[in-house]
């Protein structure tokens, strides 16, 4: 159970006099709570999370952060549609036992937030009938206009796409049924959802700290091994958490040969890891980012590759400063959840081009806070960051422009924050959605 304090609540968000019981859900927890959980603990709430790992509980920034672990594995050769739903419920499944344990023990809480996505919060109103549930949502999965089939050239065929992705949706669909509040970080994600669900959404993005992500003209990144770059150099940035088709790592490669062979001064700096965040694995045993490094490299002279990169996973100080010395910031996507990345690079005053595809539309006005590119065009990417390299005054524009919107429409604490803390709010001072049936109760 960790190490947690189980004490008495009364309704309220507004001091310590009346104190709140939350428990978050997220099995990568802090994921998107990691702010909204410690800004709750900090006003006085007793403040609850629930993670996935074999390891004793722990305290992080006021939160009283407990674990659990499925107690059975997935089944081989499973149906594939049903792969993804087995997962889910055994996910929920040890949340279920996890909370009859802390119900035991007296704890009741007055708000669970979730992100229900990998299913941990199906069965939670069955251990706590009457509590308030709010949900995560992130994106609903659609067969049209979304990720799914976007990319033709790793678009695998299937007997039906529309019926894997009802599978896939289905704990979504249920988890639905008895949720109290959503809340969904960009309009077009929240869009995703059908219209009974979308009635329960409130938009509001996670939020960043537009006061520690700014500019500075002085800044200055080394590594360990010795290769530095500073704002003087014509560096150009691309992010993905993983380098993988989903964020448009192909095509950022396949922009580099005719880039470095025009701009002879221009360093690329890439960061990103070797798995898959998203989508298909490859198919062969090289990584992504191995696969079209083979596919350019032998379209690119030595000399030139020697200026392209590889950073891996960055710390987050020298992430922030790779993207203060940024003099083009490229930002790729399928239609699919908006990066954190953006939104940074943004706040940095980065000058950015982006994919003309949702949601980067949102926060991307093409002309104002960046240039909007074909998601699908390496050559128009290369002419594009050849053009804005040579127009250091639109860069200087576009990047006060960009810091400007980031910091008008996300930042945390005059934007996000406030938000978030009215949704809770929101969600504790509502009545709870009844669950058919009654409550389970410990064997």
């Amino acid at each position: 159970m960790g190490q947690a304090r189980w004490l008495t609540s009364t309704h309220g968000l507004g001091s310590c006099q009346s104190r709140l019981k939350i428990l978050f859900l997220h099995q990568n927890f802090p994921g998107q709570f990691k702010h909204l959980a410690p800004a709750l603990a900090k006003r006085g709430h007793e403040v609850h999370a629930l993670l996935l790992a074999q390891r004793p509980g722990f305290q992080w920034q006021g939160v009283h952060v407990h674990t659990y672990f499925p107690q059975r594995s997935s089944t081989p050769n499973i149906h594939p549609w049903l792969v993804d739903m087995e997962a889910k419920t055994i996910r929920a499944e040890g949340v279920l036992r996890w909370a009859l344990s802390a119900k035991q023990q007296g704890f009741v809480p007055d708000a669970v937030i979730a992100h229900p996505s990998w299913g941990e919060s199906l069965f939670i109103k069955h251990a706590w009938p009457e509590v308030r549930l709010g949900l995560f949502y992130e994106m609903f999965y659609q067969s049209q206009g979304q990720d799914v089939q976007f990319d033709p050239e790793f678009a695998k065929p299937e007997l039906s796409v529309d019926s894997r992705l009802l599978m896939k949706n289905a704990v979504s669909l249920l988890q639905d049924t008895f949720a109290d509040a959503a809340v969904s970080p960009t309009h077009w994600q929240a869009a995703t959802y059908a219209s009974p669900m979308r009635q329960k959404i409130t938009v509001v993005h996670d939020g960043i700290d537009t006061q520690q992500i700014r500019p500075d003209p002085h800044a200055h990144l080394s590594l360990p091994d010795g290769r530095s770059w500073s704002a003087q150099d014509e560096v150009v940035t691309f992010v993905s958490r993983n380098l993988e088709p989903y964020r448009g790592y192909h095509v950022f490669m396949r922009a580099l040969p005719e880039l470095l062979a025009c701009r002879p001064q221009t360093q690329v700096l890439i960061v990103g890891g070797d798995g898959v965040s998203y989508g298909a694995k490859p198919p062969g045993p090289d990584s992504w980012k191995q696969v079209f490094i083979n596919e350019v490299k032998p379209h690119i002279p030595e000399a030139n590759w020697q200026r392209v990169h590889f950073l891996g996973r960055l710390s987050y100080a020298q992430f922030l400063t790779m993207l203060q010395i940024s003099r083009v910031h490229v930002y790729l996507t399928y239609p699919f959840v908006l990066s954190w990345s953006l939104i940074e690079a943004m706040s940095s005053g980065c000058a950015i081009l982006a994919s003309d595809t949702a949601p980067v539309r949102e926060a991307i006005i093409d002309g104002q806070t960046g240039r909007l590119l074909p998601f699908f065009e390496p050559q128009a990417w290369a002419q594009g960051i050849h053009t804005l390299l040579d127009q250091p005054e639109e860069r200087a524009r576009m990047g006060a422009l960009a810091r400007e919107h980031a910091v008008a429409h996300y930042d945390l604490q005059t934007v996000c924050l406030p938000r978030q803390l009215a949704w809770v709010e929101s969600l504790v001072q509502s009545q709870p959605t009844p669950l058919t049936g009654k409550g389970l109760e410990p064997a």
